[in-house]
């Protein structure tokens, strides 16, 4: 008789809305002009399920969907769970609730959650089997290749009720050997952008980054090497996208897109040559883009940069290791505008070191450099972060920091501000930059459907009445 298949159940838990990228986690609900995106973490671990001979199934409850009747009905032999750090609690307990279902099931969390309690979390939740540390696609794959637990790198497991961990696994250098995201086993349909409505997807073009921010998860998460994928295996993605789901809004998803500039100009060149009519967007350091690289850019379809610009404050950025200066965000901010491509650019307010007069000059900075769009965060320590370690050694972090609220309601005091001061700051900072007249009539002369006028209509609502 043949075997029966194995199932896998990959899901992002039932919670508020939330992506789920382990750099960022960040609930949609709360933050503007930020819109939900797809599991692609998940398809990537559904394809190698798919590969080693499993059905797969994906759902993002937060989206909708009945996760016990699911349960019930697929009857998966591996269940695996998307943890982050806001909803650390609540995306446990779908583990007790899967055990009490299918007490048979292989229950396998992953997420950056995991970076400073993972042996913990493996003593206390003994509905929780494994734990996939680091790159989860080649552990995954392992264990779901029946390979001995001890025997694979970057897995916790429990032996004998003893909580083990193999060791940390190197990061894949070849990312062109990973199978493109098993995209059919979602609704593309509900992952849309948040100006147009058209359905977007996240091509994931590169993993790593060398700068090692104070507040960020990024090189914790995936090294401090940029491991690029080549451009003839992106463009086979997109052409997947564009032929077989009808997508052509994109964002390429990386740590950081263009430290490289040989293979930017080689990748947008690719995107012209080919002939697919896409359009896409990408983030920027504010010292690693010229007007050659622009321009090649908006040719190849990119209508969108994101600029991790920080703070307002040269002292400000000076003390997280930015690496960076006012002057070079202005010039990026120039060398973008003049290439007809919008700007989306990143604040953090409530840094340590931030005081009344710091959060002044962000608001006033902002303000200067005009971008079209702007996300004012407020800092968050997440853990595994250099910024996690500073609040746990200046006393920032006590028994009350709840990470519920990331990036919106602040987690931790500054030396000079309290949490509520800075949230108020916060909610002042985007009525000032999105309020102001001259802002408001540049959005209006560039709407063209009456979808962007309803998308734009209600983010002016969110900016009008924050609480």
């Amino acid at each position: 008789m043949e075997d029966k298949k194995k199932k896998i159940l990959l899901i992002y838990p039932p919670s508020p809305v939330l992506n789920r990228e382990d750099r960022c986690q960040q609930p949609t609900k709360e933050l503007l002009v930020i819109p939900p995106l797809p599991p692609t973490d998940l398809m990537y671990l559904a394809a190698v399920a798919e590969d080693v001979g499993l059905e797969a199934k994906i759902v993002d409850y937060s989206q909708g969907g009945d996760f016990e009747k699911d349960l019930k009905e697929f009857q998966p032999d591996y269940l695996v769970v998307n943890v982050a750090t806001p909803t650390f609690k609540s995306d446990l307990s779908s583990l007790t609730v899967a055990k009490e279902i299918c007490p048979d099931v292989i229950t396998i969390a992953k997420g950056a959650a995991f970076l400073t309690v993972a042996f913990d979390v493996m003593y206390f939740q003994k509905d929780l089997d494994l734990i996939l540390f680091g790159e989860p696609e080649d552990t995954l794959r392992e264990v779901l290749e029946g390979k001995d637990y001890s025997k694979i790198l970057g897995l916790y497991y429990r032996d004998d009720l003893r909580a083990k961990f193999t060791g940390p696994r190197p990061y894949i250098d070849d990312l062109d050997k990973l199978p493109f995201p098993a995209r059919h086993l979602v609704d593309n349909n509900i992952y849309r952008r948040p100006d147009n409505n058209k359905v977007q997807a996240v091509i994931k073009v590169s993993r790593g980054c060398p700068f090692h921010c104070f507040f960020c998860l990024a090189t914790p998460v995936s090294g401090a090497k940029v491991r690029k994928r080549s451009a003839e295996n992106i463009i086979e993605e997109i052409r997947e996208c564009v032929e077989k789901y009808g997508i052509t809004n994109f964002l390429f998803w990386s740590d950081i897109f263009n430290i490289d500039k040989e293979w930017v100009m080689d990748l947008c060149q690719k995107i012209i040559d080919s002939g697919l009519k896409i359009t896409w967007s990408a983030n920027t350091r504010a010292d690693t883009a010229d007007e050659e690289m622009a321009y090649k850019m908006y040719e190849a379809g990119c209508r969108l940069v994101s600029i991790g610009v920080e703070s307002g404050s040269q002292d400000m950025l000076d003390k997280i290791g930015k690496r960076i200066t006012l002057d070079d965000v202005r010039l990026t901010v120039k060398i973008f505008k003049k290439a007809g491509i919008r700007i989306y650019n990143y604040f953090v307010i409530g840094l340590p070191w931030e005081d009344e007069e710091s959060v002044e000059d962000t608001i006033d900075f902002a303000i200067e450099l005009d971008s079209d769009f702007i996300s004012f965060y407020t800092a968050t320590p997440l853990p595994g972060s250099k910024f996690y370690e500073y609040a746990k050694e200046n006393g920032l972090i006590n028994s009350d920091t709840s990470f519920s609220s990331a990036y919106f309601y602040p987690s931790v005091n500054t030396h000079h501000l309290s949490k509520e001061r800075v949230f108020e700051l916060h909610k002042k900072a985007i009525r000032r930059f999105y309020l102001r007249p001259t802002y408001i009539f540049r959005m209006l002369t560039r709407i063209r459907s009456f979808t962007e006028f309803k998308n734009y209509f209600k983010a002016g609502l969110g900016v009008l009445f924050r609480r």
